[in-house]
């Protein structure tokens, strides 16, 4: 590829008229984006997906991973559904946890066609440290340990928003997914949270959501204890009040760079394949136990060999959407004194900053903004 040569990025709507389905339509798009043009005759491929929180209900269908699964095992590969464990509390801390809620929300060697492998194994604990060539904030990654001894790496990517990121896509689940609980840790210790306590009510949402045991409270005001805090940010997104801030100017953008080192120590030297699915496009994380209204309109399935332009194709493509009425992001946008940051993702998120981690990962030689939208 030239210099100024775009990536390529294919796109198929969600329209899906008698005599097909969106599974047979995500197929055509892989084949269509040269999926085949891997080498997968006897190579075990890591399917890196999401399964979601239990009670989490914009996850992806399991249905969608197995049209992956299956497509790859007609081309001689051996798939396996993977993911890392997680820092903070809920049900997928740990390998079985984890392995129980995937079964849970549906996903099974039965129903998607492959095995399920928590990359970083029982404890979070099993990781491999991979080199970032070029890496500015991280020099080695730590990385699940079945995630980097796969022979192929594939995304299966939710592309939604995230409180943190700005939105969750390929480089999001790639680099914050595959790290371990070390590696997790690492991305997010830029940034320990406060608290205003002019605005905390005293609730304790924020103390349930901390695995550290970190939040405490001084005559019904939260306090967080440093020394303790991970900065895993799971307090900011489970306060209704704003509470919480992170008194780091700097702490998301080092977060969203760190994201970009991460996702190319994982692609770097082997085949790699990314698609996005623009569905179900809630305000924040699959990793949150409930998902709220979508903030934009279903859009369609993006795939890419180039992980940062198949992101920038979905960003431009949901800000050129209007926002679903009586959504978070339209609840904002009618809010008194509203701000208009021209971006959907930052007028839902407002400290949020969604372009660090694209410009960072093109600096770094992950992939290329620019790119050239070729609709299946």
């Amino acid at each position: 590829m030239t210099e100024n040569e775009k990536s390529k990025v294919y796109f198929s709507d969600l329209r899906a008229l008698p005599g097909t389905n969106l599974i047979q339509k995500l197929k055509k798009l892989m084949l269509a984006a040269g999926i085949k043009n891997i080498d997968f005759e006897k190579k075990m491929v890591a399917i890196k997906i999401h399964f979601g929180e239990p009670g989490n209900l914009s996850y992806l269908r399991p249905n969608y991973a197995k049209a992956v699964a299956d497509l790859i095992k007609s081309l001689g590969g051996r798939p396996f559904l993977t993911d890392c464990n997680t820092l903070y509390v809920g049900r997928r801390k740990d390998a079985l946890e984890h392995m129980e809620a995937a079964y849970e929300n549906g996903f099974s060697p039965f129903s998607t066609g492959c095995h399920i492998i928590i990359a970083d194994g029982l404890k979070g604990t099993d990781d491999i440290e991979v080199p970032v060539h070029g890496g500015e904030l991280v020099k080695n990654a730590k990385i699940g340990h079945a995630i980097m001894d796969a022979d192929v790496f594939i995304s299966l990517n939710h592309f939604k928003g995230h409180e943190a990121a700005g939105f969750g896509g390929a480089l999001k689940n790639i680099g914050m997914g595959c790290g371990s609980r070390a590696g997790k840790m690492e991305m997010h210790c830029s940034g320990k949270p406060d608290v205003d306590l002019q605005k905390c009510t005293g609730c304790h949402t924020c103390a349930k959501n901390c695995a550290q045991g970190a939040i405490s409270f001084i005559e019904n005001k939260a306090s967080i204890d440093h020394s303790k805090c991970v900065g895993c940010g799971r307090c900011l997104g489970a306060c209704n009040f704003n509470a919480i801030y992170n008194g780091n100017d700097s702490a998301v953008k080092e977060l969203n760079m760190k994201i970009a080192e991460y996702a190319k120590a994982v692609v770097d030297g082997r085949p790699n394949f990314h698609i996005n699915l623009v569905m179900d496009i809630s305000p924040f994380c699959d990793c949150h136990g409930e998902n709220d209204l979508p903030i934009l309109p279903d859009i369609g399935m993006f795939a890419s060999f180039d992980p940062v332009a198949l992101d920038q194709a979905c960003a431009d493509a949901c800000n050129a959407q209007q926002p679903i009425p009586g959504s978070l992001l339209d609840e904002h946008m009618h809010a008194e004194g509203f701000c208009d940051l021209h971006d959907h993702f930052r007028n839902t998120t407002p400290e949020s900053e969604w372009e660090d981690c694209l410009a960072h990962s093109e600096k770094i030689g992950l992939g290329r903004r620019a790119y050239e939208l070729i609709k299946v």
